[in-house]
């Protein structure tokens, strides 16, 4: 039984990098000719408010479905034809009837906070959907927004509403194998049959035909409908899409299905291909990047129009943005954080290297400022002079006359102004220096700001020897946070009890940061804690 469907979004997800300004006559020889290919569901465009949207022909932003209606042929007609609502940027109310002559069915798409914050409205909309006689698609925007809990109460709610279809959205290209597995597995075990299972992905790390291939493989025998979308040429904006003709390829050569492969080879030498000399989509690792940080394509396209910058420049940039924030687009944020960003940056290429001359290869004994240097000082004294290990001291000037003080906190640079005088210092571009010969190191280049506190500046400190290439890395003082003891660190100095409420997601963020790097640099360097630690478990 056939049971993959093929939905071509062309006309409204493609047609977004063009602003949907696809010529009337287009719009219905594309879609003509999608349906004469055996396309089974063909998206003609989107229904938008006519209270903030004029119509007046040559797009594919509609404000009623009765303007649809003289763009397709119905009456020769095997495709079904939908079309896209956003929540909220439509006038529900005057949603036509559905007359048999135009779509037959719509997609509601909805994002995270509109669930959260409207869920009802969201209900509201997808009955009144129904009642008016279409077929509900409900796509719930960036599946992988949503906690396993949160993606079954979805189901939930989907169940009740028993539309058509519901959608897995990769929004922001960033999906893999796993999360596809995870996904497609909690929605089939958990939704009913008879609705089907719709994909829709985007290209920014050059999986979406791959992911299509494996939500077909995961649907092996079973009886449920699954609806694959694709674009042709994967014309889209940033990254595009899953290319229709290479799913159509797909399903001819392996799964022996009917489509008219030929043709959609014409289609796109006589309508898409012109398209792509002015407007330019597919992979490039800018498109990567918005997929990394699961942002909005118009932030990217932004960044790399305005600015002119280097892809690395435009993910630290969008790294900057809150992870909430970046799935929507506001240019004048972005401003403001490029100010921030220019004023930090700095080109370490050279001192770096001078570093990795010196470390590389080498064993470096890290002291952090917990309490254990205090109580652990002669067995810290004794490795240190048994092992001679380059000695580095986070945010303070250790006795040690040969050891280096990193620092990546302004404050404390501040108060070690007289015991730094004679010192080896390495600081982080973010502090400002007041001595020529500190060495200053790229501030943005020891930072993950996938985490909240991603300026721990013993993590700082470690994504900077991750660069440069030690043999091992020894921790004394990494003790961690402890809210039950009033002696977290050597000295009162360091201190503040403001911050005690944070402390069991310091400890939560340090962990994971720690495990991060030492996968990473491993085997190729060892790492051991001298001082008991909470992060010891980090190394099993």
């Amino acid at each position: 039984m056939k049971n993959i469907k093929v939905l071509d979004c062309t006309l409204r997800d493609g047609g977004r990098i063009i602003d949907c300004a696809f010529p009337d006559h287009e719009i219905s020889e594309i879609s003509k000719r999608l349906d004469n290919a055996k396309i089974d569901i063909i998206e003609i465009g989107f229904l938008r408010d006519s209270r903030k949207w004029k119509y007046e022909g040559d797009s594919t932003f509609f404000t009623r479905v009765s303007q649809i209606e003289r763009l397709i042929d119905k009456e020769s007609s095997n495709a079904m034809y939908v079309a896209f609502i956003d929540y909220g940027m439509f006038d529900i109310e005057c949603l036509d009837e559905c007359n048999g002559n135009s779509i037959e069915g719509i997609r509601l798409g909805f994002t995270k906070r509109d669930y959260i914050n409207e869920k009802e409205g969201v209900i509201r909309w997808a009955k009144a959907i129904k009642s008016k006689g279409y077929k509900l698609f409900v796509q719930g925007v960036n599946s992988l927004s949503y906690t396993d809990r949160e993606l079954l109460e979805i189901v939930d709610m989907v169940n009740d509403l028993h539309p058509y279809s519901f959608g897995i959205v990769d929004t922001y290209g960033a999906m893999y194998m796993d999360d596809v597995d995870r996904l497609y597995g909690l929605i089939d075990h958990n939704m009913l049959p008879e609705i089907c299972i719709n994909f829709h992905s985007h290209n920014n790390y050059q999986l979406s035909f791959a992911l299509a291939q494996e939500i077909i493989k995961l649907s092996g025998s079973s009886s449920r409908q699954i609806i694959i979308d694709g674009t042709l040429g994967g014309m889209g904006k940033v990254a595009g899409n899953l290319n229709t003709e290479l799913i159509v390829d797909f399903l001819v050569r392996k799964m022996h299905y009917d489509y008219e492969f030929e043709n959609i080879l014409d289609i796109l030498d006589d309508y898409i291909y012109k398209y792509s000399f002015k407007h330019k989509w597919g992979y490039s690792t800018a498109a990567m990047m918005a997929g990394v940080y699961k942002s909005h394509p118009n932030n990217v396209i932004y960044l790399t129009d305005k600015f002119r910058l280097d892809t690395k420049d435009i993910g630290e940039l969008l790294s900057m943005i809150d992870p909430e924030v970046r799935q929507r687009y506001d240019y004048d944020n972005i401003q403001r954080l490029y100010t921030e960003y220019v004023s930090d940056k700095i080109d370490d290429y050279d001192v770096v290297q001078d570093l990795k001359k010196e470390i590389s290869g080498k064993e470096v004994l890290i002291l952090v400022p917990g309490n254990t240097l205090n109580t652990h000082r002669e067995i810290i004294d004794d490795y240190s002079s048994e092992k001679s290990p380059i000695v580095i001291s986070v945010n303070f000037v250790a006795d040690d006359k040969k050891a280096i003080a990193f620092f990546g906190n302004s404050k404390r640079y501040s108060r070690q102004k007289e015991k730094r005088k004679g010192r080896k210092v390495i600081l982080s571009s973010n502090v400002r220096t007041d001595n020529t010969k500190d060495i200053v190191v790229n501030y943005h280049s020891l930072i993950n700001r996938r985490y909240k506190y991603f300026e721990n500046s013993t993590m700082m400190i470690l994504n900077l020897l991750k660069r440069v290439n030690p043999s091992m890395i020894t921790f004394a003082g990494f003790d961690g946070f402890n809210t039950e003891s009033g002696e977290n660190y050597m000295d009162d100095s360091y201190q503040n009890d403001r911050h005690i409420s944070e402390f069991d997601g310091l400890n939560s963020d340090i962990s994971m940061m720690l495990r991060e790097i030492v996968e990473t640099m491993s085997p190729n360097c060892k790492f051991k804690f001298i001082t008991p630690s909470i992060y010891e478990k980090c190394l099993e």
